[in-house]
């Protein structure tokens, strides 16, 4: 199982991008955790300076908008 978090504040592009990789994911038939982070020193932890971000198993993968439909996708395969 894949662990991401979606780092933000909470708005609406956060919960949108947390809504997308849950219906992605169900989609392709892959069990994901998906937490949301909201605590802006965790957040700073990653490096991020630009919300919403995606870390994939603890890997920083995306920052600054709403990921694509093809990059979450292609995180859930790899």
């Amino acid at each position: 199982m894949k662990t991401i978090k979606v780092l933000g504040s909470g708005c609406t592009k956060c919960r949108k991008t947390a809504e997308l990789i849950e219906k992605l994911s169900s989609e392709l038939g892959v069990e994901v955790a998906v937490l949301k982070e909201t605590d802006v020193q965790v957040i700073m932890e990653y490096g991020v300076m630009r919300t919403p971000a995606v870390v994939v198993d603890e890997q920083l993968v995306h920052s600054g908008s709403i990921p694509s439909q093809s990059d979450v996708t292609s995180w859930l395969k790899n």
